[in-house]
Formats: structure tokens, sequence, C-alpha cells
């Protein structure tokens, strides 16, 4: 498929995503919750549920609006046994604990009011042991006219208390609890098609795919990509994948992915030797090394070239997720880690994503650390942090050059790294100083800006001019970030 056939949905390109673990950003007095809850401001568990609700989002659609956000990712929202809703039960049920079905379209119908996209967590590659044809099979075994939505290996079942791969049925990742769909079988394939498409009739702006990989299938994923695009043809589809998608990413199944490669070149280069490795080693990065400029510069360089632009130009960026260690226990409390982040990400192409929290400097080590609840009262919050991430945001929305146009590198030296962003005739130069102490650069735009533009701070007060084919004397404050706007001549 040519670059010019991709077609990937133009309003993600100016998206702020925020992403929300519903049982823990928000609860709503309006939706009726069972008895026996954790207290909200205890830590999280892996069992424990706290109560968040879709109306408590809504109820908090101002608070993200004001910090700039545009998008809301959910992860999962249907009826489910777990806190994460990553078992699911019913693919056609909102959980009750989160309001239902009615509380979805109540949210739907605000962010959209609201000019505010929202794309679910689908769940395809395998369901629970609450899952209705699955528990037909425990009842009847091998008499149930199910047995062909999951794979035997043998009887009886053993859904709970098995030994590792003894279950009786294929798993995802041989968890008892996740037994995994049978997509050889064409009532299954419909089934997940069917579900794909409901939600997006229902109001959903998209879908967020949850271990697609594991669905070694491009045929599904392709006619999944056509029964969506069928009901929305502006519905976008990211994929939960952590390495190199080229595969999914030609313009015929996914439009972007979850950008975990962009997570941890940041984390290299902008935390670095402060990096807590002992919590890195739990998640799917494995292993981190600390980055240079010219490493980070390259990196990013790779995964700019990665894929056709209008699929990098949709990258789903984020800098944490529900599966990492929060970002600021990663940097061992670092804000300034953080703020540098923040500020690449929000002017670098894609659609940047905020994980719930870690705007306020939410801290957290890996599952169920990480999936903390929200704390609304506010004396809890790092203002300072939060100030930095909406005026960023702020920064990104109010020009396109950010959002759309070229990404060039000017500079990388040391612990300082310097780029530009043109569309038509708006340019602006970004500079990233990593180290622990301010520096005074040059940087060479011969061919990049004429001689005797003036560069202005969008920040500040200081300005410099392209002389023969330089700017020279550019201030940086240790740990921080400049960004200069291209002035008329």
């Amino acid at each position: 498929m040519s670059m010019a056939s991709i077609d990937t949905p133009q309003w993600t390109r100016d998206a702020v995503f925020y992403q929300i673990f519903p049982d823990r950003f928000a609860r709503s007095e309006r939706v009726p919750k069972p008895s026996n809850l954790e207290p909200w401001d205890s830590p999280p568990t892996t069992h424990g549920f706290k109560g968040g609700d879709l109306l408590g989002v809504v109820e908090h659609l101002d608070y993200l609006q004001d910090l700039g956000v545009t998008a809301l990712y959910f992860n999962p929202i249907f009826q489910s046994a777990a806190n994460h809703r990553y078992h699911t039960y019913d693919y056609y049920q909102v959980d009750p604990i989160l309001g239902g079905n009615k509380a979805l379209r109540v949210l739907l119908d605000e962010a959209h009011r609201r000019d505010m996209r929202v794309i679910l967590d689908g769940v395809f590659n395998h369901a629970s042991r609450g899952f209705f044809q699955f528990h037909h099979i425990l009842e009847n075994g091998a008499a149930s006219p199910y047995v062909d939505w999951f794979v035997i290996n043998g009887y009886p079942l053993r859904p709970y208390h098995a030994a590792q791969g003894q279950q009786g049925y294929e798993a995802w990742w041989n968890l008892p609890a996740l037994p995994k769909l049978n997509l050889e079988t064409p009532v299954v394939r419909e089934f997940l098609l069917d579900v794909a498409a409901h939600w997006i009739e229902f109001g959903a702006d998209g879908w967020r795919l949850d271990v697609p990989a594991e669905i070694d299938d491009d045929k599904f994923w392709q006619e999944f990509r056509h029964r969506v695009r069928a009901v929305n043809p502006e519905a976008y589809i990211v994929g939960e994948i952590w390495g190199d998608a080229r595969r999914w990413l030609q313009g015929d199944q996914f439009d972007a992915v979850m950008n975990y490669q962009f997570a941890r070149a940041c984390l290299g280069f902008f935390v670095g030797d402060n990096l807590l490795q002992a919590e890195i080693a739990r998640t799917g990065y494995h292993s981190i090394d600390k980055l240079d400029a010219q490493g980070f510069a390259d990196e990013i360089q790779r995964l700019l070239n990665l894929y056709p632009r209008p699929v990098t130009e949709v990258q789903f960026n984020l800098l944490g997720s529900h599966d990492t260690p929060r970002f600021r226990t990663l940097a061992r409390g670092d804000d300034s880690a953080y703020k540098l982040a923040t500020l690449f990400q929000m002017t670098y192409p894609g659609a940047p994503s905020i994980y719930y929290g870690d705007e306020i400097g939410m801290e957290g080590p890996h599952d169920p650390g990480c999936r903390g609840a929200f704390p609304w009262d506010e004396a809890c919050w790092n203002r300072d942090l939060r100030d930095h991430v909406r005026r960023c945001i702020a920064l990104r929305q109010a020009h396109p050059a950010l959002r759309r146009g070229d990404f060039k590198w000017l500079f990388t030296a040391n612990d300082v790294v310097a780029y530009g962003r043109r569309l038509a005739s708006q340019t602006l130069l970004v500079l990233l100083n990593v180290s622990r102490h301010p520096v005074t650069i040059a940087v060479p735009l011969a061919g990049y800006l004429e001689d005797g533009v003036r560069l202005g701070e969008v920040w500040g007060e200081q300005s410099v001019v392209v002389t023969r084919g330089t700017v020279e004397g550019i201030y940086l404050p240790a740990r921080a970030g400049l960004v200069l706007q291209a002035l008329a001549i």
C-alpha cells in the first residue's frame, strides 16, 4: 500500500490524550456502589475495587479541559470480575460499578459536546472464566455447543488452582483466568467484529487493542478495520505493540500503536543514570540504557523513519501507562525529568498521551502501584508540575507546526539537543538541556533559516538573530527547555 493511500484520522494529529483507569480516577455519588470498596486514599491492591465510575469522569471534564485534554483513552469498561477489567465477562455491557451503559451514554454525549473524543480498550484475544460461552463449557464439558469458542486440550477443565499449563485449555500466558478465544471459529470472529462495530455505532471514536499480536491473523485485523471504518471513517485504531509494529501499520490494520519505543528513548535521555532500574526490569522494557544527546537523536530519528509519515503523525506517544511504573517513580522523584520529557512529547509529531495523575506528580511502582486513586484534594497536587504540563499543551495547541510540521535535528552535543518544527511560514526551535548546569550554545541554522531572522522565546524575553547561518548566545538553564519562534525579518 502506498503512503498516499494510508488513511489515518486527521483529528488525531491535533489530539492530546488522557488515559484513565476507570476504577481509580473519580467516583460519583450518582452511581450506586457495592459496599465492600477500598478507601479511596488507601494504596491500590491487586484485587480491591475503589469504585471509580464514568459519571465521576463526566463531573471532572472541566478539570481535563482546563489542562488542555481533547481526547480520552479508557482502560476496559465492560463487565468484568477484575478491577482492571481485562477479564471480560460481557462485551455488550458496561460494568455496573462504572454506571452501566447509561453512564457511557452520558459520558460520550458530554465529551462530544465539548469536542472531546473517546476511545475504548478492546480485549479480543481472551475472555474470562465468567464469559457465558466459557462458563457453558465448564458446566457441560464436551457436550457444550460452545466448545469451539476456545481451544480445549482435555477434560475436565481446571479453571482454578491448576498448575501452569495444566488448566486444560489455551489461556493468555497460561493464566487460567484468561481463556484464549478461538478465532479459527467463524462465529467467534463474527462475534468480536460485531462488538467492535457496535460500540463505534454507540458513539466511541476508536479502539485501543489489548495484546493484538497474540491474534496472529492479519485477515482478522484487516476485517476489523473495515468494519470499524464502515461505521466511522475517522475512527482511531491503536494497537498495544511494544516494539517494531511495521507489520500492522501499513494502512490496512491499525492507525498507530502505543509508542513505548518513544517512552523508552525519553526515559533513557531525560532520566538517564537516575533511572530506577529495579522497577524497569519488571516491565515490558526489561532494561533501558542511558542515552546521550546523539544517542537520543539517533533513536528518535529511527522512530521517525520507521513508519510511513501518515502513521508517524498519529502515533500514540506516551510517557507512562497502566503497564509501567509511574514516570516520577522511575525518575526517583526528579520533576525536571518529567518536565523535559513532557516538553519534548508536546513538541513532537504524533498524539501525546498523559497517564492520569502524572501531571500532578502521582507516584507508584509497577502494577498495582501505578494504578492508584487520583487525589482530588488539591493540597496533594504538585501544582508546579501541573502548570508546566498545562503550559506545554497550550504551546502545542497554539502552534500548528508542533502538531503537523516537519521535524529536523539541528544540534546535538553532550547533554543538549535542538530541533526545528516547520509548517508553511511558521518555524519553531526547541532546545533541551538535560545537564545539571546551565549552558550557552550556538546552533547552526544554515539552510534552515535565513540570516536576519529573529527568534523570540515563547515563554520569556530572550531573543537571538540568525547571523552567518548561526544563532549564538542561546542561554539554557540546567535541566530545562527553551522554545524559540521565528519572527518576521
